[in-house]
């Protein structure tokens, strides 16, 4: 008994060593779930390798954080008032973010209605920083400069940081060893979707009604000396690209796609040497832009897996661009437009598009 004793009151010393002073845990944790939310968005757009270190740092980030609330949990289990209400549910919203995350990096899912564990993360990480704001605002002392002061400090937030790397690395070899779903997953934390028949994404609200083709017209114009436009048979050519879709509701799939090469029609319209970034509009508004020489390299695919694109995928043509994820695939093109810039409103349209 005085062994245990002896070995709870060492772990007790070692949680005591490594805590922060009450206001830095406050702060830290409301600048720790600024952070998340911002490298989570953020990880939105990374599809390529180089980018992995946005996914690594969200993860320390989000490791590093479950440190800070259990001495928060732990300083105020007792502290009731008028505002406990708020800090339930905040402390709610926060373990259901960090606690989906965690439950999505070992492989596990689960789909309630549209919404899989890595949706139900996302929404739980947008919902959490706003509640954090507010019970900050009701609760939270101003740091002093006092709470700074030290070398002990410094050690702290090195401990917790290293901590959270380290049972971040923790998990991979876990993953690994277990060979768990989490072991499949690409550095995004997509899993692998095996053979042609991958799933139909739509984003927000961008999925329109079958596309008459002998109504529809892809229009090539902007910065170019001859705009121009075409008709569904002058696209079904042969350039072939195998690709990489990285969709962010989790999943990605390897596929052959065939089309016409951007280039190609930005050379028959005659860029503008003032053209830098190419604008690709869906039928509903939805809109991306890719740097002129990107965009040169992408693919106007009329099929894919060597049959025609459905609906669903994007038919009667869909932007495939290498090492962006999938929402900026743009589905349903109807125009191809050369810009001298990036378009400032394409994040606003493509969270309404699609809204009647």
């Amino acid at each position: 008994m005085d062994r245990d004793r002896g070995r709870g009151g060492a772990i007790g010393r070692a949680v005591r060593r490594f805590e922060p002073r009450p206001r830095l845990v406050d702060w830290s944790i409301l600048l720790l779930v600024a952070f998340e939310l911002g490298s989570g968005l953020l990880s939105l757009t990374v599809g390529r390798p180089g980018g992995s270190a946005v996914f690594l740092l969200h993860g320390v980030a989000g490791l590093t954080l479950v440190f800070l609330l259990f001495y928060k949990l732990r300083r105020v289990r007792r502290l009731w008032d008028r505002a406990t209400g708020l800090s339930v549910l905040t402390t709610a919203v926060a373990l259901a973010a960090l606690g989906s995350g965690v439950f999505w990096v070992f492989g596990g899912d689960v789909r309630i209605l549209y919404w899989n564990a890595l949706s139900a993360h996302v929404l739980f990480g947008l919902l959490l920083l706003p509640l954090v704001l507010v019970h900050a605002a009701t609760r939270a002392r101003p740091p002093r400069r006092v709470d700074f002061r030290g070398r002990r400090t410094a050690l702290q937030y090195a401990g917790l940081l290293v901590g959270g790397a380290l049972v971040w690395r923790a998990q991979q070899g876990v993953n690994r060893l277990l060979d768990t779903a989490g072991a499949d997953r690409r550095f995004t934390g997509s899993k692998p979707v095996e053979g042609a028949s991958f799933p139909v994404t739509s984003w927000v609200a961008d999925d329109p009604d079958p596309i008459d083709p002998d109504k529809w017209r892809l229009r090539v114009g902007g910065l170019v000396d001859e705009p121009y436009e075409l008709a569904p048979e002058d696209l079904d050519g042969a350039d072939e690209l195998r690709a990489l879709l990285d969709c962010t509701s989790g999943w990605y799939t390897v596929q052959d796609w065939r089309g016409v090469l951007v280039g190609d029609l930005l050379d028959r319209a005659g860029a503008d040497p003032a053209g830098a970034w190419v604008r690709f509009v869906s039928v509903t508004g939805y809109r991306w832009s890719l740097p002129l020489d990107e965009a040169r390299d992408a693919l106007l695919a009329t099929r894919v897996g060597g049959e025609p694109l459905s609906h669903g995928h994007g038919a009667p043509l869909r932007l495939v661009a290498p090492g962006r994820r999938g929402f900026q695939w743009v589905k349903w093109v109807e125009a191809v437009e050369v810009r001298d810039r990036r378009d400032p409103a394409q994040w606003f349209v493509t969270l309404v598009s699609g809204f009647d």
